[in-house]
């Protein structure tokens, strides 16, 4: 055989290695668009027309995120890393896990239930082995997962210092990042930081603080110092595009509006 036809041969060879290393394709023949997987509790969770204008932050990620990047939000009001599983919600969101995509994992605020069997676990062993399966799951459909530790609360002291609230679980998120090799964003202590620089009367637009008769979801008013209104959202949503790039797990041109203002008329309330 001559050199070039053996070139050739070897050549066709190659081919199917070098097809699985391309990215999906759509049925419409274009790229399929990477899609970003939300795991996590009522923080980051599509609400309803009757919970408005409570918002979590995963409503408001698409408007910082580019062409080709969708978003898949399976966070849901209430749940842990453990009973997240236990329901079946992480079986059903890896199975549109595709090559290629991120999967964004934020739990720790119903995790701090220890009272309830449903939901509590330990820092530093049931908590970890949880978010374990996250990585895991993710990583056998090579896909990217991404360790977010639980934003912060509004909880200030008398001085009007920003507190943090939940104690042991975004260091044991980290400690887990660290030795799993996992890309970390540590959004506990940039949101603590965030409601430092705002102060006490400066996050309240940010949760949901309503007024009597402001809502008709809420008419006696509320006061919600863990939930956050379209603005609070909307920030916390950015600050994680922001990070996401910062830890170079998205690049610029996955991103737009970081620094542009995103009117909190924009989020919109589908009925349930």
């Amino acid at each position: 055989m001559s050199l070039t036809r053996r070139r050739t041969a070897a050549a066709l060879l190659a081919l199917p290695l070098a097809l699985s290393a391309t990215p999906a394709f759509a049925h419409g023949g274009g790229p399929r668009p990477r899609t970003l997987h939300i795991a996590g509790d009522s923080t980051a969770a599509q609400k309803y027309a009757d919970a408005a204008p409570e918002t979590g932050w995963g409503m408001a990620l698409p408007f910082f995120l580019g062409h080709g990047l969708t978003v898949a939000n399976h966070a849901m009001n209430g749940r842990s890393s453990k009973s997240f599983i236990d329901e079946g919600r992480l079986t059903a969101l890896l199975d549109g896990v595709r090559p290629g995509d991120l999967v964004l994992i934020q739990f720790g605020h119903n995790d701090e239930k220890t009272e309830d069997p449903a939901r509590g676990t330990d820092p530093y062993t049931t908590y970890q082995e949880y978010l374990r399966q996250y990585v895991k799951g993710a990583r056998a459909r090579r896909a990217e997962p991404v360790l977010i530790t639980p934003v912060e609360r509004r909880r200030f002291a008398e001085d009007g210092t920003a507190k943090p609230t939940h104690g042991e679980y975004p260091a044991a998120m980290r400690a887990l990042a660290s030795e799993d090799r996992v890309a970390l964003i540590d959004m506990q202590a940039i949101s603590l930081a965030r409601w430092q620089e705002l102060g006490p009367d400066g996050t309240e637009a940010y949760f949901n603080w309503l007024e009597s008769g402001e809502s008709p979801n809420y008419p006696d008013g509320r006061q919600d110092n863990t939930h956050f209104r379209p603005e609070g959202a909307i920030e916390v949503a950015r600050m994680t595009a922001r990070a996401l790039l910062d830890r170079r797990v998205l690049a610029p041109r996955d991103l737009r509006r970081l620094d542009a203002e995103v009117p909190a008329e924009r989020i919109t309330w589908p009925q349930a």
